[in-house]
């Protein structure tokens, strides 16, 4: 029977992995103003392509993406997540005071009757106003959605003003670091899948940091600004951080220098045992507790078996104010890319925020949660990069068969066919065209990855049966036309 034949025997050929074209277009990005109507005869294109901060994705790009968030989305769920959604907008109030010194990129919108609204800046902060909402205690949850932030964007590196982040939390009340232990195999679980390189995962714990500044002498109230200041080190020169600290942040240049013997420490388990005998860092509580704990992960990551790809990381602070326990950033390596000029920096983030929830809950009640964000546009950009010299091609469809005539005058017989196989579940196409000469729809084939073909003649017709081609191999055998009607006599029989 042909539909069982095109299931049982011909459907290993239409892997979404067989047969990719990976060499895309050249990227064009145009801003949503610059639509113009039919009546506008000119546009100022030099002004178009020089819009950055957003991006078209052609269906190549698409498809590479659409595989890469498949990846994502099956580790999520193979770990227990349900998903979720929230507006892409929130009161300003909402997002105002959670960023630190990152709150200056929030886009805010027009006063819309007396409501002061911005665009969500991550959606960490969003899933804490909603578990607050709902009165949510746990849960595991994933969202992949749009942000916005108002950065000067690099589309070398993946950095946009309007980009998809893909976040995995867990909230809930548990022993300690073991949801946080997760958090870290999955982002492990996703960046080994995507085969982007070789990469490293940063850890380092908020408490550890101030404890750090308060034995080094920091004032408290400069415990944030300072950390920001050291979360530039992944980008800027410990010399630079320093003057930052000195001339910007006003501390005195021995305080910057002492902190500067600690932020330069990685390692693992031994710098960990290092630190727990520190004469003035054992003694402080919160940083004797960070590393605790921090002890703990690691027998964890032991277990999980990804410690190999994990470092403590003392220069780790990430800017953004709502952390309070353990930080992660996953980072790549030297990795294979194709070219040198490209650089994406952090791949991955997150970390632990226990009191985000409590902000929004009228009593103050809070929730502990857990979680991290997936730099998707960033990923694309090393896959992009890595693809764009491939001969291989890419499929942008999931068509597995095209219904083709071999004679003129046989567009209606084409028509019933490719119908009956959309009615049985089947991805099927067919030219618009009423004669269309049989090598142009072999070649259509070809070129798109159509890897069936499914070919009406006069002497088919009239011995009720179809000619189905394999593309590839040029294979073909006889299948019975009067699909339907086979269909529904076996599924009798089963019956």
């Amino acid at each position: 029977m042909f539909l069982e034949e095109l299931s049982w025997n011909f459907f290993p050929l239409l892997s979404a992995e067989n047969g990719s074209p990976l060499c895309l277009p050249s990227l064009f990005t145009l801003p949503e103003h610059s639509m113009c109507s039919m009546e506008e005869k000119s546009i100022n294109l030099s002004s178009v392509l020089d819009f950055q901060g957003t991006r078209d994705y052609s269906p190549k790009q698409m498809a590479i993406r659409d595989r890469v968030f498949s990846v994502i989305i099956d580790c999520f769920k193979r770990h227990g997540a349900e998903t979720i959604d929230t507006p892409v907008f929130e009161l300003k109030e909402t997002l105002t005071g959670k960023y630190g010194e990152d709150s200056k990129l929030i886009y805010d919108l027009k006063d819309q009757g007396g409501e002061l609204l911005s665009l969500r800046y991550d959606l960490t902060v969003p899933f804490a106003r909603f578990l607050a909402m709902n009165k949510i205690t746990n849960i595991k949850r994933y969202h992949i959605a749009k942000v916005y932030r108002r950065d000067n964007p690099a589309m070398t590196k993946g950095r946009y003003r309007e980009f998809y982040q893909c976040d995995f939390d867990i909230a809930g009340q548990y022993d300690p670091m073991i949801p946080d232990a997760e958090c870290l195999k999955i982002i492990h679980e996703i960046l080994s899948a995507l085969q982007i390189g070789a990469f490293v995962i940063k850890v380092n714990d908020r408490r550890i940091l101030d404890g750090m500044f308060a034995v080094c002498g920091v004032p408290e109230s400069k415990f944030r600004s300072i950390c920001s200041a050291v979360d530039k080190l992944d980008k800027m020169a410990w010399e630079d951080v320093r003057s930052e600290m000195v001339g910007e942040k006003g501390l005195s240049p021995e305080i910057a220098d002492h902190i500067g013997e600690y932020v330069q420490l990685r390692g693992g388990l031994s710098l960990i045992e290092q630190l727990l005998q520190d004469p003035k860092l054992s003694q402080n509580k919160l940083a004797r507790e960070g590393l605790e704990e921090m002890k703990l992960l690691f027998e964890y990551l032991t277990i999980f078996g990804i410690l190999e790809q994990v470092s403590f990381d003392l220069s780790l602070a990430r800017g953004l104010d709502y952390y309070t326990g353990v930080i992660c950033e996953a980072v790549l390596q030297q990795s294979d890319q194709t070219d040198e000029s490209v650089s994406v920096g952090s791949i991955a983030g997150g970390g632990r925020y226990d009191g985000l929830v409590g902000m929004f809950d009228p009593k103050g009640r809070k929730v502990p949660c857990v979680g991290f964000s997936v730099g998707i546009e960033r990923i694309f950009s090393i896959m992009e990069q890595k693809v764009a010299a491939s001969e291989e091609k890419i499929r942008t469809t999931g068509t597995q068969v095209l219904v083709a005539s071999a004679q003129k005058k046989l567009l209606e017989e084409r028509l019933k066919l490719v119908s009956e196989l959309w009615d049985s579940g089947i991805k099927a196409e067919v030219l618009y065209k009423k004669n269309p000469k049989l090598l142009n729809q072999l070649q259509y084939c070809e070129e798109t990855g159509i890897p069936l073909v499914a070919i009406l003649g006069e002497q088919e017709l009239n011995d009720g049966v179809v000619k189905l081609r394999d593309v590839a191999t040029r294979e073909e055998v006889l299948m019975a036309l009067h699909l339907r009607q086979e269909i529904r006599n076996r599924k009798i029989r089963e019956v």
